[in-house]
């Protein structure tokens, strides 16, 4: 697909994807609130104060000695409860991840629920030391007058009221969130959004036109990586000014979510006048600054990422120490409607261009072969002995054979069909008459037929 001369992902969109993605930028929000809160509202207090008539004594009518130990004890109590239950949840992930996956760890801490919640609970203790530091006791003053902020401890105990409550909704929701359903939808979710964001909606484009990926002639000079990492997205603006600023057109060779190794091929390079050379060191520098790596792959700019998880689910449920097929058969269901969306896309190169229009920069996609790889191979490799397991990928790959009609998939949807009828008749007691249907089935499919099944 193409992008303009901008491009998409560029260090202010990967910004933005790193915050939403961390579990630390709405609870620091909710500490800084907290501290204006805690200087302004006894600041209102002071102005309200009245010694001879108090207008706020129906809030808080105790003295400063009750109001001192009511937000000691705030404080106190919010801290250890914070502690403790964000120590229960990082336990029950870890058991969770080691039988799921590890990679669910990315989707927990970007949950929303999960961000909100612990900013609740520190925005309400900084909050209850903050106006603790305004109430003084007749000893502490020069003109032995107390000061009570009684509107800011109202306040901090209706703040504790609500942190009470978002704690039993949190742990509620911890506990749908465990679930390995809801931990297959919320990855199903995360991946639509991903591929919705990066290769647009297809009902925007019907015909699936596509800037082409033209390539200058002659023989392209590879480029090697200076750095190491998965490759979690590109600068395209950064990228394209870096090819025309060394007169080039780079094609990269991984694609967002490849893993990229120091010191071998990251791009090949065609220089524009096909007499001159190009200044590997410089367009090599730039290069690796417009590449973003890092030590694990994002969901933010990475279409197969998504896939990736769902398929860990069912490769690890069908593990012997696992031994959970109904896992298995409903993240393959997860598979299948994600290859659908994608499949529903073209699969052409990202092209890059500058400001002139010029093609700089072509990023390869992830081609449907490939992903069709990624759904099926591991799967069918773990699934002997497990009918239900068997039967649902033959369900996959007659919706995969509906869905990618056209897309020159038909040979290798066979030969896995023909892989899934050998490993079910050897490892099972499945008919060899219903492992027949599912050829037959496959075949209609690829037709872009669907019969009706009747009993």
């Amino acid at each position: 697909m193409a992008s303009g001369p901008a491009g998409r992902g560029g260090r202010g969109a990967a910004l933005i994807g790193a915050l939403r993605g961390a579990l630390w930028p709405i609870p620091c929000l909710g500490v800084v609130l907290a501290i204006a809160l805690g200087v302004l509202l006894p600041a209102v207090d002071r102005r309200l104060e009245d010694p001879a008539e108090h207008p706020l004594e129906f809030v808080f009518g105790g003295g400063a000695s009750a109001a001192r130990d009511l937000l000691a004890a705030i404080a106190g109590s919010l801290i250890s409860v914070t502690g403790l239950t964000f120590s229960l949840t990082v336990v029950a992930l870890q058991l969770s991840s080691s039988q799921y996956s590890p990679r669910l760890l990315q989707t927990f801490v970007a949950d929303r629920v999960v961000q909100l919640t612990l900013a609740q609970l520190v925005l309400t203790f900084v909050y209850a030391l903050t106006v603790l530091r305004s109430v003084r006791t007749e000893s502490a003053t020069e003109d032995d007058t107390a000061f009570v902020p009684r509107l800011s401890i109202t306040i901090a105990y209706l703040l504790t009221l609500g942190s009470v409550i978002g704690l039993v909704l949190f742990l509620g929701h911890l506990a749908r969130a465990l679930r390995v359903e809801t931990m297959l939808r919320d990855v199903h979710d995360e991946a639509g959004r991903t591929i919705t964001r990066q290769l647009g909606d297809p009902a925007d484009d019907p015909a699936g036109q596509r800037w082409p990926a033209v390539l200058p002639a002659g023989t392209p000079v590879p480029l090697p990586a200076r750095s190491s990492g998965f490759l979690v997205g590109v600068d395209g603006r950064a990228a394209a000014a870096a090819a025309r600023e060394a007169g080039v057109v780079v094609q990269l060779v991984p694609r967002v979510g490849d893993a990229v190794v120091a010191g071998t091929p990251v791009a090949h390079v065609w220089v524009d006048d096909p007499g001159g050379d190009v200044d590997a060191g410089a367009l090599g520098a730039a290069l690796d600054g417009a590449l973003r790596l890092d030590f694990e792959r994002s969901a933010s700019e990475d279409v197969a990422y998504g896939l990736r998880k769902v398929v860990d689910i069912a490769v690890r449920a069908l593990s012997p120490g696992i031994n959970d097929p109904t896992t298995a058969v409903h993240a393959l269901s997860h598979a299948s409607a994600l290859f659908g969306e994608l499949a529903a896309r073209p699969a052409d190169a990202r092209v890059l261009r500058d400001d002139d229009g010029t093609v700089r920069v072509v990023v390869p996609p992830w081609d449907l072969p490939t992903l069709l790889q990624l759904a099926v191979e591991e799967p069918l490799q773990m699934a002997g002995g497990q009918p239900a397991v068997l039967r649902r990928l033959a369900g996959l790959l007659r919706e995969v054979a509906w869905q990618a009609r056209g897309r020159a998939l038909d040979d290798l949807l066979r030969g896995y069909a023909d892989a899934l009828t050998c490993t079910a008749l050897r490892s099972t007691g499945i008919a060899e008459d219903e492992t027949r249907s599912w050829r037959t089935d496959l075949d209609h499919a690829l037709a872009g037929s669907w019969p009706v099944r009747r009993s």
